[in-house]
C-alpha cells in the first residue's frame, strides 16, 4: 500500500516566525497556536508519514535523526516528541535565497526520494504558510493547505483528517442549464450569475454569511418567467449541499436565526435526512427587485427537498426587501452553524446510526 505524507514547514507553521525570519535564540521560540495539539491528533489518528521540510537561510543542520540540531530546533522536537509527535524524516535546505538552488523550496531536489518511491503523493499534503509552500505542493503533485487569517491549525487538522467538503452539481433540462460548486469550509466568496439580479444578491448572502464559497451559473428560460430558474437552482444547490456533507459525521446538525432592521427572521434547520418545510412568511408586494415574492417559498422548498433538510422559516416585519434578505441571511447562518464539524468528536449526530 502506498504511503501518504504530510510535508510540514517549520517557521511560520509550527513555530511563530519573528520579524527577522530567524528563530536563532530561545527568546524567539514560540509555537503557533494549536500546532502541538493538531500535530499530536494527526499523528495518533492518521497513517501519514511526517516529513519536516524547511528553508533555514543558512541555519540548517545535517540529516535527521543522528545530527546535533541547533538548540531551538532541538527543543521543538523534544516538545513535540513529548506529545507523541515524531518526524519520520527532516529535510533542511541550508542555502540562502540568492543561491537559488533546486534544493530550496519550492524546488524539489531534496525530496526526490518521495517522487520516485512507493508514495501516494496525490493524497499527500504540504502544510505551510507561504506561496512557496503551495508551489512546492504543485511541483510534488500534492494537495496544499496554508495557515492564514482564516485557516488555523484546527482547520488544518479537520481537512487533513476528514477531508475537504466540496461538491459540484450540473443539472441540465429543457428549461435550465445549471452548474453549482461549493466549499462548505470556504471564506464566503461568491460568483453568481443566474440572470436575476436580486436572486443573485440573495445567493451571495448564503455564501457570505454561511462562509461558503459558492459558484452558480444558470441559463434559464427567463423569456417564459423566473419560475424554472429559481426552482432548479434551489434543487441543484440542495443536491450540492447534501453531496458535500456526505455521511455528516462530526457535524453539529442543527442551526438557527437573526434580526434585520425592522424584521425578525428565524430559520431553524436540521440536516437529519428527512425533508420538510414550514413557511411562515407573508409578502405583500408582488416582486422584490426582479424576483416574484411567491418564489422565495418555492426556492426553499426545492432546496430542502433535494438537500433533505427539515427547514422551519418564520419572518415578521414591514419592509419586504429586508424580510427576504433576512430570511436568506438567517438560512446562511443556520447552515454555517449546522455544518460546523468537530474532528475530535467525529461521530454521527444521531442515535439511529444513519442520517
Amino acid at each position: 500500500m502506498q504511503k501518504k505524507i504530510l510535508f510540514i514547514d517549520r517557521d511560520g507553521t509550527i513555530l511563530r516566525e519573528p520579524a527577522d525570519e530567524q528563530i536563532d535564540s530561545f527568546q524567539k521560540f514560540e509555537f503557533m497556536p494549536g500546532a502541538i495539539g493538531a500535530l499530536s491528533f494527526l499523528r495518533r489518528h492518521t497513517d501519514y508519514l511526517f516529513v519536516l521540510v524547511s528553508n533555514q537561510d543558512g541555519l540548517g543542520t545535517a540529516s535527521y535523526p543522528e545530527a546535533d540540531f541547533w538548540p531551538t530546533q532541538n527543543l521543538m522536537l523534544d516538545v513535540l516528541a513529548s506529545e507523541g509527535v515524531r518526524f519520520d524524516a527532516i529535510h533542511i535546505d541550508r542555502s540562502f535565497p540568492q543561491d537559488n538552488l533546486p534544493t530550496r523550496k519550492p524546488g524539489t531536489a531534496m525530496l526526490t526520494e518521495y517522487m520516485q518511491g512507493d508514495y501516494d503523493l496525490t493524497h499527500s499534503w504540504v502544510i505551510g504558510d507561504r506561496p512557496t509552500d503551495r508551489q512546492l505542493a504543485e511541483n510534488l503533485g500534492c494537495q496544499s493547505i496554508l495557515l492564514s487569517d482564516t485557516t488555523d491549525w484546527q482547520r488544518i487538522c479537520e481537512v487533513v483528517f476528514a477531508g475537504e467538503r466540496t461538491a459540484e452539481v450540473t443539472r441540465t433540462t429543457s428549461e435550465t442549464d445549471i452548474s453549482v460548486r461549493l466549499n462548505l469550509d470556504g471564506d464566503g466568496k461568491a460568483d453568481i450569475q443566474t440572470g436575476l439580479g436580486f436572486f443573485d444578491h440573495m445567493l451571495e448572502q448564503i455564501a457570505r454569511h454561511g462562509m461558503i464559497d459558492l459558484y452558480v451559473r444558470c441559463r434559464g428560460d427567463l423569456h417564459v418567467d423566473e419560475h424554472h430558474t429559481i426552482e432548479d437552482v434551489g434543487i441543484a444547490l440542495g443536491e450540492c449541499l447534501a453531496k458535500a456533507l456526505a455521511d455528516k459525521r462530526g457535524i453539529e446538525r442543527y442551526g438557527f436565526s437573526l434580526p434585520m432592521d425592522d424584521c425578525l427572521c428565524q430559520v431553524s434547520l436540521d440536516f437529519g435526512g428527512r425533508p420538510w418545510l414550514v413557511w411562515d412568511a407573508e409578502f405583500h408586494r408582488e416582486r422584490v427587485g426582479d424576483v416574484p415574492t411567491e418564489m422565495f417559498r418555492h426556492f426553499f422548498k426545492s432546496l430542502s427537498d433535494s438537500a433533505r433538510i427539515n427547514l422551519n422559516v418564520k419572518a415578521e416585519g414591514e419592509n419586504e426587501h429586508h424580510k427576504a434578505e433576512g430570511i436568506f441571511k438567517a438560512f446562511a447562518r443556520s447552515v454555517r452553524m449546522a455544518v460546523r464539524r468537530d474532528v475530535y468528536h467525529f461521530q454521527l449526530p444521531s442515535s439511529k446510526g444513519v442520517l
